[in-house]
């Protein structure tokens, strides 16, 4: 039984495919676009999905959809009718995608898939959540909690996992959203909407939580069941071009900040107070739905999912003793839960865990590149390398890295989700105090304040980090144990702002934020034995199981596909070092890129 799942038309568009219950594939578009989070219909991650399987479109026994465009549809009628005439130019403007494509999804999946004439399913957009959340967990039963942006109506949702079934019990409906609601915020500090929300929550730890009483005071109101209402009058989302309101700025003292210009206190102030509430907001629901269900384990996903400094929260202070979210959390998500849906709920086959394991593979799921192929590339294009075995490889690449020396690391098969996990990354000494500086600005272009991710080995994880269950997709944000820590003068507690960024917390700084805290990557030797074996080398010849671990992109760009992609992005930053596969390049031995001086402009800032 072949089943496709697919996500299209609002960002981070994406196929899988599940063949008898197994995920076999599942890739973003943009990787092969090179179109960050591109929701153009995607032919390519789908095209890949079926040559991993080796069968056609017309070999699919079913086609599932994420979302139901029609009640989507009928949500933003409604929406544009209830302030009709403020929202007369976003009406105008969202019609004609709806015209021309979105109304007729059913005949354009057809024809995108050479005119595929089998079974098509939608599921509703928060069931694609849930299901993608609940479904590849380690969890026989589970209680399921979704939250993003906006579905067809819901924002919100939780329920229970059993089985091979899942069950949503209640719902927030939209305008009334946390997704939209931290993304008012980013929209207003300068960030670029369903993209930045990841730098709002870096941001938060530079600044103080200044504006959280008035946030709750005029903006938010909590509610006794966990859930909460929105103050409609200071956001222009539901029917406007902008996510926030005159109001919203009269209230915050101005206009937002223009983007790529200076960071303010002001921003880091907002940041803080916004993941402030967003945090208790999660917990007052976790609370909420625990109460309900009386389950003991939680599956999560959703936009809101991948804010991981909530999760260390809710993980550490929440009712639930085991937590499990869903690495391809937002809407690229749910092509996969799409698929299980279907594989479980809809043609009803039996499900069993095992309460450890998860059936994500790592989330390895995205195409793989032989050495043959990638030595082809190599010596096609004349460019210098060495290869190095399976057993010697960590251990070279393990000696450059003690020696400050930046990596690009290539190899397997390519991360699901927005996560670099030891396929596409960049690699660097977690406990050099200049590390996070030279990858900021010399590697990744990108603003200084962001902090880097360590990936450690699962079995040292309690050594250097609070934290004692797995991590293995990077959804976690634990503080960094005492012993590790740094203390500060009366000098340094003082600093304020970005100002704290050039002050060690810890002997691992380059991974280590300025709240003490880091986002953490589990590793062990099933999932992925080669970026395991180069933890090892590090740790048994340098003494650190633990490295530095940021995808492998510049800034605005997607994470890399191929080893072109790869030695492009190689060539045109500061790395010192490629492994592409067993192949490895130094930088001092390649030519210049020959007419590539513009190439920034590629990629729209995020």
């Amino acid at each position: 039984m072949r089943i496709l799942g697919l996500s299209a038309f609002y960002h981070d568009s994406a196929a899988c495919l599940v063949i008898d219950g197994k995920i076999v594939a599942a890739a973003q578009e943009e990787r092969f676009t090179r179109k960050k989070h591109d929701a153009a219909f995607p032919n390519n991650a789908v095209n890949y999905c079926l040559k991993e399987a080796g069968i056609t479109a017309q070999d699919l026994d079913i086609v599932v959809f994420y979302d139901k465009p029609l009640v989507k549809f009928e949500r933003l009628l409604q929406t544009y009718m209830a302030y009709a005439p403020r929202g007369l130019k976003s009406f105008i403007k969202a019609m004609p995608a709806w015209i021309k494509q979105k109304l007729w999804t059913k005949d354009l999946i057809r024809e995108e898939l050479g005119g595929y004439t089998g079974k098509m399913l939608f599921t509703e957009h928060h069931e694609s959540h849930a299901a993608s959340a609940f479904f590849p967990s380690p969890y026989q039963e589970a209680a399921v909690l979704t939250m993003d942006g906006v579905g067809e109506w819901a924002t919100a949702s939780f329920g229970t996992g059993r089985g091979n079934r899942v069950q949503i019990l209640e719902e927030i409906l939209f305008p009334h959203s946390l997704g939209l609601l931290y993304s008012a915020f980013t929209y207003y500090t300068g960030f670029r909407v369903n993209s930045g929300e990841y730098k709002l929550m870096g941001l938060a730890p530079y600044g103080e939580p200044v504006y959280k009483d008035l946030i709750l005071k005029e903006i938010v109101e909590l509610l006794e069941d966990g859930s909460f209402r929105l103050n409609m009058k200071y956001f222009n989302y539901a029917a406007g071009l902008e996510m926030t309101s005159s109001a919203f700025n009269k209230l915050f003292g101005g206009p937002p900040r223009r983007p790529e210009t200076p960071i303010t206190q002001k921003d880091m102030d907002l940041a803080r107070s916004i993941q402030d509430v967003t945090e208790e907001i999660v917990l007052g629901i976790a609370r909420y739905v625990q109460k309900k269900t009386g389950l003991k384990n939680l599956c999560m996903a959703g936009g809101v999912a991948l804010n991981c400094v909530a999760n260390g929260r809710l993980l550490r202070e929440g009712p639930f003793e085991n937590i499990w979210i869903q690495p391809a959390a937002g809407d690229a998500g749910g092509a996969l839960g799409a698929a299980l849906f279907a594989w479980y709920q809809y043609l009803d086959n039996p499900r069993t865990a095992d309460g450890k394991n998860d059936q994500l593979q790592g989330s390895y799921l995205g195409p793989a590149f032989s050495d043959s192929e990638i030595k082809s590339f190599l010596e096609s294009e004349n460019i210098p390398y060495e290869t190095f075995t399976e057993e010697s490889l960590p251990t070279q690449v393990a000696a450059l890295i003690a020696d400050e020396k930046v990596i690009g690391w290539f190899e397997g098969r390519m991360e699901f989700g927005p996560r670099a996990l030891g396929a596409r990354s960049i690699l660097g000494d977690a406990r050099s105090p200049k590390m996070q500086e030279i990858m900021n600005i010399k590697i990744k272009f990108r603003e200084s304040f962001r902090p880097f991710a360590p990936a450690v080995l699962r079995e040292k994880v309690s050594d250097y980090f609070k934290l004692t269950s797995d991590s293995p997709y990077m959804l976690i944000v634990a503080p960094v144990t005492d012993s590790r820590k740094k203390v500060m003068t009366d000098e340094q507690q003082k600093l304020f702002g970005i100002q704290k960024l050039m002050v060690p917390r810890s002997d691992i700084p380059a991974v280590t934020h300025v709240d003490y805290s880091a986002r953490i990557q589990t590793v062990d030797g099933k999932s992925n034995p080669l970026f395991y074996q180069l933890l090892k080398r590090l740790d048994e010849k340098h003494g650190c199981p633990v490295v530095i671990n940021t995808s492998f992109n510049v800034r605005g760009e997607p994470i890399v596909l191929t080893p072109q992609d790869a030695f492009r992005c190689f060539m045109r930053t500061n790395m010192d070092y490629l492994v592409l596969g067993h192949c490895v390049l130094s930088k001092t031995e390649q030519k210049p890129l020959s007419g590539d001086t513009n190439w920034k402009q590629e990629f729209a800032l995020d």
